[in-house]
């Protein structure tokens, strides 16, 4: 893996010296600066560019969010930054865990051309950004209101990362669902160039949903956690009768399990998050969030109400939209 990097590691006025060192021979790059970044896309040549922004800890989730890039892009970035905007006073910035070599590693055996690593001095120079982008209500519920701030940090590094690597599709987990909206909406409602595509969640062999958390989980704790799963299978497969059903059986797998807190569970609209009511049917959000020992996990499942119902791997592209949630005629 062939390294730009700059002896200070916060400048952005040099393309700085190059590192020969190719590990396995294949010839991707690393860049820490904004100027690095620059010089390491130029050298890529024509076609479209796919990214997929992660905060290290990478893992099977995040290989399975290149594959899909790799597969239609014909070059891509991956981003390893840890982005201290979307960490609450009380949450675990200093604990979330570095693994950065296992991360580079990643890349390469996934085909990766860069990988930007920078560090916040090049991300925010001057400190705290002063103007940021806001998720406006819809990130003021469920996540948001458990974690208040949190997606107006998420979309402003994510709209920073969308202009500084030029990306033609950014890819993203339906795990995170509510930011996959939000980040959908920006780009929309802000007119960035890019095209946000969905990539279904990825799960071990247990159901528990692929998370960088999860290594925070004691082996009793992962037990614990498989409710979550298990909660949102047994709603999707009542998902036929209706939203009451729906709730109702993923309440159920819940209430069995008194060591998991959950903060939330709903059966929401997957453009307003707003809850559907009984006579609802298509597309819905099935999402649940809770506290497992120190942990707190979120997951969620793409649900198809009414006849021939079940559960979706992701949301079509007008999933919610059209809908009037106050009348059934709709």
């Amino acid at each position: 893996m062939t390294e730009i990097f700059d002896n200070a590691d916060t400048t952005d006025t040099t393309v700085g010296t190059t590192n020969a060192t190719d590990v396995a021979g294949v010839g991707s790059v690393v860049a820490r600066t904004r100027a690095h970044l620059r010089a390491a896309c130029a050298g890529l040549g024509d076609g479209d560019i796919g990214v997929v922004m992660t905060m290290g800890a990478l893992h099977e989730g995040h290989a399975t969010l290149i594959r899909q890039a790799r597969a239609r892009a014909r070059h891509v970035i991956v981003t390893i930054f840890l982005n201290p905007l979307q960490f609450g006073p009380r949450e675990d910035l200093a604990r979330y865990p570095r693994t950065n070599e296992a991360d580079l590693e990643i890349c390469r055996r996934e085909g990766v051309d860069v990988v930007f690593m920078p560090t916040p001095s090049v991300v925010y120079p001057d400190g705290d950004p002063g103007v940021r982008v806001s998720a406006g209500p819809l990130g003021n519920v469920l996540e948001g209101q458990a974690r208040p701030g949190h997606f107006d940090g998420v979309l402003t590094v994510v709209g920073k990362m969308l202009h500084l690597t030029g990306a033609d599709q950014a890819y993203f987990g339906q795990k995170d669902a509510q930011q996959l909206l939000l980040i959908r909406r920006m780009a929309r409602d802000l007119d960035f160039p890019v095209e946000v595509v969905s990539v279904a969640t990825v799960r071990e062999a247990d159901g528990l949903a692929l998370s960088s958390r999860n290594m925070y989980l004691a082996e009793s704790d992962r037990e614990t956690a498989l409710c979550l799963s298990r909660a949102l299978r047994a709603g999707a497969d009542a998902a036929v009768e209706g939203p009451s059903a729906v709730r109702r059986a993923a309440r159920a797998v819940l209430v069995r399990e008194p060591l998991a807190l959950i903060d939330y569970l709903v059966l929401v609209d997957p453009s307003t998050l707003e809850d559907v009511p009984e006579w609802y049917r298509g597309e819905a959000l099935l999402a649940v969030a809770g506290r497992v020992g120190t942990t707190r996990l979120i997951d969620n499942v793409p649900v198809n109400v009414g006849p021939g119902g079940g559960a979706l791997e992701v949301f079509s592209e007008d999933a919610g939209h059209g809908h009037d949630l106050t009348s059934p005629a709709s």
